[in-house]
Parts: structure tokens; C-alpha cells; sequence
């Protein structure tokens, strides 16, 4: 059987490569969505340079974990003020570029909780009207740059919402290491973790394929290597380079992919504990390397040529790499019971996530 491998995301990397954006939006009106310090570290004023007077609406209020609560506001003055924008540039983590995608899925009424209705029927649906993308990380993990999903959040309800359409593949991905420059340590860890989070489940993945598998394998080696590395050492502009493509690897490995367990596991720890996403779906990596391992001959060779032979000692090395970036890998650590994390568990193995995982038909026999 052929394999298969697509990603219509027109994908530009280097150093100091946010320039494009000038000739990537020419003659085009735009609005940015980006995050609070933005401003601060000088990158509006840097866009607003590049772009002149097409730069003609900014939403810079950006928070983690884009929640319903917020995003309704934000939406309905995007629709009432910046209809005619042809594009959104969206500078900044994850949060930023899911915001994003949400901001560019336009409704007949404009409303956003008509957008909440379409979603909460689980069914695909045709806009009424979409605009154009362009995703530039300001991170090395979130990988939303070259995916379609976008997680939207209702902290109330204890309740979450996945947005993919076509239209929400960005149409350009501008992954510049220099915009990585200034990103703390708690962050570089959480999303780097994240990145590798996206490398080993598209893995552990009934979806996996011989292409996704090369680029996962090649950003699993970077991240063991480079992330302890760049955690000391901050400012090192080949560590911000490398840590960028890794994460670019893995966004392009789980686009063909999509995620598994661990994430299935996050959402829940995000939702009801707050955990921040990359530590969310990181922790339980060495567990779910278990229930992964002995389950496919071919997914064991693919996670073998990094982890070697013996199980025990895989996820031995993936626990210690955890801890040395000082993140805990027990449910207990998070104040969670052994009948809880198992409870957890089960109901992630029955998430869309959770099915993708190659033990979740055994695991739930």
C-alpha cells in the first residue's frame, strides 16, 4: 500500500523570513492577531512597518487557552469592523494562531455563537465566508502553523470545541527563529515539550506513514538534544534554529497524523487542573510509551531507533529528560489518585484523539 502525505501550507523558514510578509500580502488589506507583550517587544510596531497602511485592524489581547468567554467579543468586532480584510496574519504561540483560525471562519450573522452551534454538532460544515491565513510562531511546539485545528475552550461548561475546516490550513507559514529570541524558559520548555509531544504520537498513531515517521523521528532527535541545551542557554541562535525546525517537523509529521493518547490525556488536565498545554500533554509521555510498546512490530522498529530495545530503559531516558527540564511525570504529582488517572484514561482512550492511539482498541477490549 502507497503512502500518502499532504499538506497544502506554503511554508517559509529562516532567520529574520517575517520580512516576506510584505510581498506575501501585497495589495491586500489585513488585520493581526497576536499577544500583550507584542507590543512591548516591539513586533507590532515591527509589522506596522513592514505592511504600511494595509495594516488596518490589530487584536493584541490574545490569552492562553483561547476560551469562548473572550473569543465572543473579539469575533463579533472582527466581523463588524475588519469585514473587509482579506487576510488575518497571526503573530504569536498557539493561542494566537487558534484565535486566528477561529477569527476567520465568518458566520451568515456574524454572531459567534452560531459558529458554537456548527461545532457542537461534531459534523463538517461550509462557511459562509473565510479569509485567508498567514500563521508566524513566535514558539518552537505549537505546530498550528501548518494544521488546520484550532482548540477552543469553555472553562465554564468544562467543555471543549475543535475547529478544522479547509479553509483553516493557513495559506502561508512563516517559521523566522529570530521572532524565538525572547521567549522565557517556562514557555520554551512547555511548547518545546509540546513539540515533541506532536513527534511521538503522530508515532504511536494508526495514521503513521513512512513520511510522517522520517519527519518525527528527525524532530524526536532534535528535541532530546537541543531542549536541555536551549533551557540553559536562552539567547543561543543555532539552539532557537534548530528547536524551530524541530518543531515545524513534528507540526508537519501530526498534520498527516493527528494527535493520540497523551493529548486525549491533556485536555481533561488542562480543563479541570490548569495545566499549561505542554506540560499536559508531556507528563504522561514515558506511560503512554508503555502502553504504546508491543502493540505494532512496525510502530516498535519505528520508536526503537530512538529509545533502543528495552522498554524499561526507554522510558527510563524519556522520564529523566522530563525531570531535568523539571517537569513531574506522575498523575499523583498533580494531586491526582492512581482510580482517578485511570478513569482518565479510559474516557481519553474513548476521545477522537484517544483513538488514534494503536492500544486503544486492545486497552478498551
Amino acid at each position: 500500500m502507497s503512502a500518502r502525505f499532504y499538506n497544502p501550507v506554503d511554508t517559509r523558514f529562516g532567520w529574520n523570513s517575517l520580512v516576506e510578509l510584505a510581498s506575501i500580502t501585497e495589495h491586500q488589506k489585513v488585520a493581526l492577531v497576536t499577544f500583550p507583550e507584542a507590543r512591548g517587544l516591539g513586533l507590532i510596531d515591527r509589522i506596522q512597518d513592514l505592511l504600511g497602511d494595509r495594516l488596518v485592524y490589530i487584536i493584541e489581547d490574545v490569552q492562553p487557552n483561547p476560551d469562548v468567554a473572550q473569543l465572543r467579543t473579539a469575533y463579533e468586532h472582527f466581523w463588524q469592523n475588519a469585514h473587509d480584510c482579506h487576510t488575518v496574519i497571526a503573530v504569536g504561540g498557539g493561542s494566537a494562531i487558534d484565535t486566528a483560525k477561529v477569527l476567520i471562519v465568518g458566520t451568515e450573522s456574524g454572531r459567534f455563537d452560531e459558529l458554537l452551534a456548527l461545532l457542537a454538532t461534531g459534523k463538517p460544515f461550509v462557511p459562509a465566508r473565510c479569509k485567508q491565513l498567514i500563521a508566524a510562531p513566535t514558539t518552537a511546539g505549537t505546530g498550528s502553523e501548518v494544521t488546520p485545528w484550532a482548540t477552543i475552550w469553555d472553562s465554564a461548561s468544562q467543555q471543549k470545541y475543535s475547529l478544522h475546516l479547509e479553509c483553516t490550513w493557513p495559506k502561508v507559514a512563516i517559521i523566522d527563529p529570530q521572532l524565538m529570541l525572547t521567549v522565557p524558559a517556562a514557555v520554551t520548555v512547555s511548547t518545546g515539550l509540546d513539540a515533541l509531544s506532536h513527534a511521538l504520537e503522530s508515532i504511536w498513531n494508526i495514521n503513521a506513514n513512512p513520511i510522517s515517521d522520517t519527519l518525527a523521528l528527525s524532530a524526536i532527535e532534535d528535541i532530546l538534544e537541543c531542549l536541555p541545551r536551549l533551557h540553559r542557554d536562552l539567547s543561543n541562535k543555532e539552539l532557537r534554529s534548530r528547536m524551530a525546525l524541530a518543531a515545524l517537523k513534528a507540526g508537519l509529521a501530526f498534520s498527516n497524523t493527528k494527535t493520540a493518547l497523551a493529548h486525549s490525556i491533556s485536555y481533561e488536565m488542562t480543563l479541570r487542573y490548569g495545566l499549561a498545554h505542554g506540560i499536559a500533554c508531556s507528563f504522561s509521555l514515558p506511560l503512554v510509551l508503555g502502553l504504546a510498546w508491543g502493540r505494532d512490530q512496525a510502530r516498535d522498529r519505528t520508536l526503537q531507533r530512538i529509545f533502543g530495545n528495552d522498554l524499561h530503559k526507554a522510558q527510563d531516558q524519556l522520564r529523566e529528560f522530563l525531570h531535568r527540564l523539571e517537569v513531574k511525570t506522575e498523575f499523583t504529582d498533580y494531586g491526582i489518585t492512581a482510580l482517578q488517572a485511570r478513569e482518565m484514561i479510559d474516557c481519553a482512550m474513548q476521545g477522537a484523539r484517544g483513538k488514534n492511539f494503536i492500544g486503544s482498541q486492545a486497552l478498551c477490549a
